[in-house]
């Protein structure tokens, strides 16, 4: 039974996209139905063979050795306030960040990053049916960021037609970067991250190719990624570790300001209905949460940290999951686990469309107008990945 609902909730957000689509007509089932079979086979294997814990294992330890070496230069600078007795989220998850961003400014600077980026995505593009350079979008983006990733195609921009423009967009809100992944494998366990980096990476293209449906011509289809000014070694990792650093602050002001404010609402909704905020919100999802695969009995609960990542973000969400206060099962804490790993949620539309403005004015506003839809399509894109490891483990 629990099978057949599994279907049924995959054919409904596949439904909803379509309902979503600007031209239902020109839709591509064929590359659509080939990612899907994609995101089983990929989902099955990193969850339930050896070889994909095998794998998971290896990326846990790595980022596991990178935390411990990033331990070291926080306990140098922090050393003295920590609390001996308690994590402090800000130390131990947030300020890692540093460390893993200068990392990747120096295979950023080393050249291998854009190598393993540009035909990783070529290879794409080649699956999904679309332009190039939507395919290296999605993967930079998996790397770079949701906001930093539009600099790498700065020169493409004020070019691009609208429809090009939100698949981009939507790429980078379904996708997390890479130097807070080892901050989320510190809440929830890495064998979900890792899967839902992967799945996301399909279904970004599958939700974008059902709602924005278009084609790329050969003489549009030009991968050309800006080549940034030639910067020295100590200035590149320079600018990372201080890009790292304002990620760490500006995701840390925004767990206090967020926080602070769904304590509020729950103290207001308690006092005047009887029940939280986010009680009432996991009634609003929980049938999304049943039909994705979650257990009857524990869809509210679900549905109240799924509904929580998308008014608040994913951090929010992550650290009620890891609090261990809603004893989920298994097969929920999976579900729920994988579709907290994106950027889908309110603040992201303002975060794309700022970092677009910001290399690009009108297509800034261009973002901003579409914005809605860009969060309702992400949003499906995490509650496919959710679905299809709901079918899987």
């Amino acid at each position: 039974m629990e099978y057949i609902i599994g279907v049924i909730g995959l054919v409904v957000i596949l439904f909803l996209a379509w309902i979503g689509s600007n031209d239902k007509k020109k839709v591509k089932y064929k590359p659509i139905i080939v990612m899907i079979i994609l995101q089983f086979i990929l989902g099955f294997l990193l969850l339930n063979t050896g070889a994909g814990n095998a794998l998971v294992s290896g990326i846990a330890d790595g980022f596991g050795a990178l935390l411990k070496c990033a331990g070291d230069g926080v306990k140098f600078v922090f050393g003295g306030l920590e609390n001996s007795h308690q994590s402090t989220f800000f130390i131990n998850v947030l300020l890692p960040i540093v460390f893993i961003s200068a990392l990747i400014g120096i295979l950023q600077y080393c050249k291998i990053l854009p190598f393993v980026i540009k035909y990783i995505g070529l290879v794409l593009s080649k699956v999904n049916g679309m332009g190039k350079l939507e395919s290296y979008n999605a993967v930079a983006s998996a790397i770079l960021g949701q906001s930093e990733v539009f600099i790498s195609v700065k020169k493409q921009l004020g070019l691009l037609p609208e429809k090009r423009l939100y698949t981009l967009c939507a790429s980078a809100m379904s996708t997390v970067s890479m130097s807070i992944v080892g901050s989320y494998m510190l809440l929830i366990k890495p064998k979900y991250v890792v899967t839902a980096i992967v799945l996301n990476l399909f279904g970004g293209f599958i939700i974008s190719s059902i709602i924005n449906p278009y084609t790329v011509t050969d003489e549009e289809d030009v991968l050309e990624v800006q080549n940034e000014k030639k910067q020295s070694f100590f200035e590149v990792l320079g600018e990372y570790i201080m890009d790292g650093f304002k990620v760490a602050i500006t995701v840390g002001a925004m767990l206090i300001g967020f926080v602070a404010i769904i304590s509020l609402i729950n103290s207001l909704f308690t006092w005047i209905f009887g029940m939280s905020f986010q009680d009432i919100l996991g009634y609003i999802f929980s049938p999304f949460a049943f039909l994705m695969g979650v257990p009857l009995n524990e869809a509210v609960k679900a549905g109240s940290i799924m509904a929580t990542k998308l008014v608040s973000n994913e951090f929010v969400a992550m650290t009620t999951l890891a609090s261990g206060h809603l004893h989920l099962s298994i097969k929920a804490t999976a579900i729920v686990s994988t579709f907290l790993v994106s950027f889908a949620n309110f603040s992201s539309i303002g975060i794309i469309s700022g970092a677009v403005k910001g290399l690009n004015e009108e297509k800034g506003n261009v973002v901003a107008r579409f914005g809605l839809k860009l969060l309702y399509g992400a949003t499906l894109v995490s509650a496919l990945t959710a679905t299809i490891v709901g079918l899987i483990v």
